[in-house]
Formats: C-alpha cells, structure tokens, sequence
C-alpha cells in the first residue's frame, strides 16, 4: 500500500497498448518498488508483441496541458523520460523540465523499437543531443542508440568505453551504455557506466538466453528513477535496477509465454 510518504515518481514516454513497453511499463516499474506512479503520454503507439504499425504524436500543446496539472500538485521526486518522437515534443520536455523545476531526469533515448521501427525522427534526434541530454541525470542508451549518440559501430568493450567517452563529449554528465545486445550464450554482458569525472564503473551480468525480450530499456530507467525518488543516489541507483531487472529476466524462464513475438518484461 502507499503511504502519506510515498515518493511520486514521473514518465514522460509513449503508450505501448500491449503493456511491455512505454508509460505502462514505467508505471509496473514505480509501483513494484514503492513510487506513486504520474505520467504525461508523448505519443499513442499501434503496436503487440511482434512489432510497431504505426503512431499518433502528442504536440507541445498536449504535452504542456499534461505537465502542468502533475507539476501545480504534486512534488515530483524524480523523472524519467522515453520516447520523444517529434523535436516540437523533444523541445517541449526539455523546455518544461527547466520551467516547472523538475528532478534532472533519467534520460532512455529510445530510437527503434524491438522489431526495427524507427521512433525517433532526425530533428527530433538533433535536438535530443542539444538539449535534453544536457539536462539528464543519467543517459541510458543501449548498443544500437549509443552508437548513434557517438557516431561508430560497437562491435566490443573497448568499443563501449570509446562510445561512452564520445557521448561525454556531448555536454553529458553521466552515461550508461548497456551492453545486452553484444551478449551471447555462455558469456557476461557488461553495462559500462561513465562520468565526467573520468570513473568508469562496471556492471556484469550472465547473458540469459530467453529469447527476445521488450521493455528491458524502459523498465531499467524506470527503475533507476524510482530507487532516485526513494532516496538513493545515482551508483546504488543504478545498482539496484540492474538487480531488479536481471531478476525479471530470470522470471522470464519459468514463467508463461505472453503474445507471440518478443517477451515482455
């Protein structure tokens, strides 16, 4: 149950209406580790299990009239953000972030979803990279949208930390690359986490082998953002997500199959 001091974390992301992704994910997420859970909708998706058809954006306006009403009333212990397909919404978010004095947020730049399609246009990517990562607490990118951030194919580790540095470059403060999409069978996946200080922190896990698996960048940010809200700092933040996401992975071996394409965590 929530309490009179329960922490209200935030998300500024897409509707997935099949729940693996998006604000419902997210809202799964805050609930699961004591948030109470708001959220403002930047786009309505058309999409299951086995892949995206389609979408209709949110605009500014929209986004605005959502924002607003949470931020007058409540006291957002902290934010994180997902799709933000348009530069109008990119702007949008970034400009209120700054005006309603909201947390820094955890910032997933989502750009393709997990059967290809492509949720992120170039303007919007553009002012993504200018203003909104500036303003992040933390950048959690994964292979492919790292290597969109730094500009170059990641094929290793050594990869990673040159992507991650590239990424720092970019007036970012803190960036963690996950590293699942390099993983294989048998092998550890390493999600590389860098500041601007220079330290790098490594985070290892099994590589899981349950086949492909939706929503695992949205609930890992999420999770980040609600262990901020309950008090933690960034590392045991981040620590704790990672746990808790490594754990609904290992869920996914025993439990019964949903839908008919990739997984949902």
């Amino acid at each position: 149950m929530m309490s009179k001091t329960t922490p209200i974390a935030l998300t500024i992301a897409g509707l997935d209406p099949s729940g693996g992704a998006g604000v419902i994910a997210d809202i799964r997420t805050f609930v699961s580790l004591g948030c109470f859970p708001t959220m403002v909708l930047t786009s309505i998706t058309f999409q299951n299990t086995t892949g995206v058809f389609g979408a209709v954006h949110q605009t500014a306006a929209t986004l605005r009239g959502q924002l607003e009403p949470i931020a007058q009333d409540f006291e957002v212990a902290a934010v994180k953000t997902g799709m933000l397909p348009t530069a109008e919404i990119v702007s949008g978010v970034a400009d209120l972030i700054q005006e309603l004095k909201l947390p820094a947020p955890v910032v997933d730049p989502v750009m393709v979803s997990t059967s290809g399609h492509d949720l992120i246009g170039p303007e919007a990517f553009q002012v993504l990279t200018s203003r909104l990562l500036p303003l992040a607490r933390i950048v959690t990118p994964n292979i492919p949208e790292a290597e969109r951030l730094a500009g170059f194919s990641i094929n290793n580790e050594a990869d990673m930390r040159k992507a991650g540095r590239a990424i720092l470059a970019q007036n970012v403060s803190m960036v963690l690359i996950k590293g699942g999409h390099l993983g294989s069978r048998g092998s550890s996946v390493l999600d590389l986490m860098m500041g601007q200080d220079r330290e790098e922190l490594e985070f290892r896990s099994d590589f899981v082998d349950v086949g492909e698996i939706h929503g695992t960048g949205c609930t890992l940010s999420a999770a980040i953002a609600a262990n901020l809200a309950q008090g933690l700092d960034l590392l045991d933040s981040v620590r704790a997500a990672k746990e808790f996401v490594d754990g609904r992975i290992h869920a996914l071996l025993t439990s019964t199959r949903i839908g008919h394409g990739a997984r949902p965590l």
